[in-house]
C-alpha cells in the first residue's frame, strides 16, 4: 500500500518527503513477476507498478494534459446512486487525477518507460522467465480517459496521440517485451467516455480508433503485439455494455496478433458462440479470460479447462492462451481483489490449462 500511497501523491502534486521511489518500484516489479512465475503463469507483466493507472500514466510521459476534470458516471451505473455509495465504501474511491488536453501532445520524458522496462527484464532474469508482456495505452484509450479540450476535433487529437505514442510501442517492441495495447474505448467507452454518441457514431469511432492504433504499430511485428478489448473492469450491472459481435469485424481488423477479450463474467461468457461464428483469420492468436478479475471467488481448474476448450474448438489448441478478463487492479489504490487470492485465482487458471493441454 505504501507504493499505492506515494503514487497518488505523486498524481496528484502533492509534496513527498519519502525520498527516491525507484528502488520500492523495482522491488514491486520484482515481487509480482516472482509471484506470477511461482503461480505458473508463462508470461507474466509488471504489474504496471510504477503507474498511478493504465490509463492516465502517460502524464508522466507526455506534455499536453492538465486540470481534472469530473468524471462521467457509467450509464449501467446511473440509475443507482446507493449502489455506487456502497461500492465506494467496499473499495474505495477511485482518487486519480482526471485531467484533460490542454495543448499540443508532445513527448515529454521517456525515462519512466525505459525504467519500466529495465525493471521488468531484471525482475525476468532473477524469476528465470524468458518471456513477459508489457502494458501500454491505446492512442483511443487516452482519448477517451483525457478529454479533448484543445483539438479542433477528436480526429486531430487522436491522431496527434498515436503519433507520440508510437515511440513509446517501438521501445517496448526493440526491448524484446510483447506489447499489449490496452484497448477499452472501442467496448467500454461506449457506455462511458463516449456514452453521448450514438451507436453507429461510436462504432465509426471505434474503426477510426483501430486504424490510429495500426498506424502507431507500422515498426511493431504482429506476432509481437497483443491488444485487450474490454467492458470495463468494475463490478455492476453491465446492461449497457455494447454486444461483442457489434464491435467484432473492427476487433479482427487491428493489427496485432493476439487478442485479449472478456470471456469470464457473467455478461459476456455467452459471447464465445460470437467468436465461433466469426471470419478470424489464420494469424490470429486468442487470449480469452478464463477467470473473472471483479470476483474474490476461486475458478475450479474444470471450470477453466472447460472455457479454454470452446475456443480451441474454434481455433485449435495453438492459437489460444488461457488469460485473465482484465488486471485485477486497473488504478493504485483502487480494487476488490484480495492479492493473495488473486494469486490463487491464477494457480487455478494455470491447472485449468495442464487439463486442457492433457486432454489434447
Amino acid at each position: 500500500m505504501e507504493l499505492a500511497e506515494i503514487l497518488l501523491r505523486k498524481d496528484k502534486g502533492e509534496p513527498d518527503d519519502s525520498g527516491d521511489d525507484s528502488s520500492l518500484v523495482a522491488d514491486a516489479v520484482s515481487s509480482v513477476v516472482q509471484q506470477q512465475a511461482d503461480a505458473g503463469i508463462d508470461i507474466p507483466s509488471d504489474g504496471e507498478q510504477s503507474k498511478v493507472g493504465y490509463a492516465t500514466y502517460m502524464m508522466d510521459r507526455l506534455h499536453g494534459f492538465g486540470g481534472d476534470v469530473e468524471r462521467q458516471v457509467a450509464l449501467d451505473l446511473v440509475d443507482y446512486p446507493e449502489f455506487r455509495k456502497s461500492i465506494a465504501r467496499m473499495i474505495g474511491s477511485q482518487q486519480f487525477r482526471r485531467a484533460s488536453c490542454i495543448g499540443p501532445v508532445s513527448v515529454k520524458d521517456w525515462t519512466p518507460l525505459q525504467e519500466d522496462i529495465a525493471n521488468l527484464k531484471n525482475a525476468m532474469k532473477a524469476a528465470d522467465i524468458d518471456e513477459a508482456f508489457m502494458n501500454s495505452a491505446s492512442p483511443g484509450l487516452v482519448t477517451a480517459f483525457q478529454p479533448n479540450q484543445y483539438y479542433d476535433s477528436h480526429e486531430q487529437y487522436l491522431w496527434a496521440v498515436a503519433n507520440v505514442m508510437r515511440e513509446e510501442y517501438e521501445q517496448i517492441h526493440a526491448s524484446g517485451l510483447i506489447l499489449q495495447l490496452d484497448c477499452p474505448d472501442l467496448a467500454m467507452a461506449r457506455h462511458t467516455g463516449f456514452q453521448d454518441l450514438t451507436e453507429s457514431e461510436f462504432l465509426e469511432r471505434a474503426e477510426l480508433h483501430v486504424e490510429a492504433m495500426n498506424h502507431a504499430l507500422a515498426n511493431v511485428a504482429a506476432d509481437r503485439c497483443r491488444f485487450h478489448v474490454c467492458w470495463g473492469n468494475y463490478e455492476g450491472p453491465h446492461d449497457f455494455d455494447i454486444p461483442a459481435s457489434k464491435i467484432m469485424p473492427i476487433i479482427l481488423n487491428a493489427k496485432p496478433a493476439g487478442i485479449l477479450f472478456e470471456a469470464a463474467n457473467a455478461r459476456h461468457e455467452h459471447e464465445w458462440q460470437v467468436w465461433a461464428d466469426a471470419n478470424i483469420p489464420d494469424d490470429k492468436i486468442l487470449i480469452p479470460g478464463t477467470i473473472d478479475t471483479r470476483s474474490n471467488i476461486v475458478e475450479h481448474p474444470e471450470l477453466v479447462a472447460q472455457r479454454i476448450e470452446r475456443y480451441t474448438a474454434i481455433v485449435g489448441h495453438d492459437r489460444v492462451i488461457a488469460g485473465t478478463d482484465c488486471g485485477f487492479g486497473t488504478f493504485a489504490g483502487y480494487g476488490r481483489i484480495d492479492e493473495k487470492i488473486a494469486y490463487k485465482k491464477l494457480q487455478s487458471l494455470v491447472q485449468g490449462a495442464a487439463i486442457t493441454s492433457h486432454r489434447a
